[in-house]
């Protein structure tokens, strides 16, 4: 089974960083108001994300991007090389 660890940029122009199993049905719960991280900062969109085998890779990754000096710089990097193809199965139909 798969883990992700993902970034979303939220109507605020932040970003919220996370990790899980099921990265289609957490999109659709931030999307839906159901995480009280990013209840208040709709609407939230997909940027980037990462696939791991094993949920503590994603969990250390996650916190990895939400730790540090360097963390901005690092997501806006990762956001601006991720090639946009790859966020299609996740885009809202």
């Amino acid at each position: 089974m798969s883990h992700y660890c993902y970034i979303l940029r939220c109507a605020d122009q932040r970003y919220y960083v996370g990790a899980t199993r099921d990265l289609q049905r957490r999109l659709r719960d931030h999307q839906h108001g159901k995480v009280e991280s990013t209840r208040l900062r709709q609407p939230v969109s997909l940027v980037y994300y990462e696939v791991f085998s094993e949920a503590s890779e994603a969990y250390r990754r996650e916190r990895a991007l939400k730790n540090g000096r360097t963390r901005k710089a690092t997501r806006e990097q990762l956001i601006l090389n991720f090639p946009p193809a790859r966020l299609n199965p996740f885009k809202r139909s």
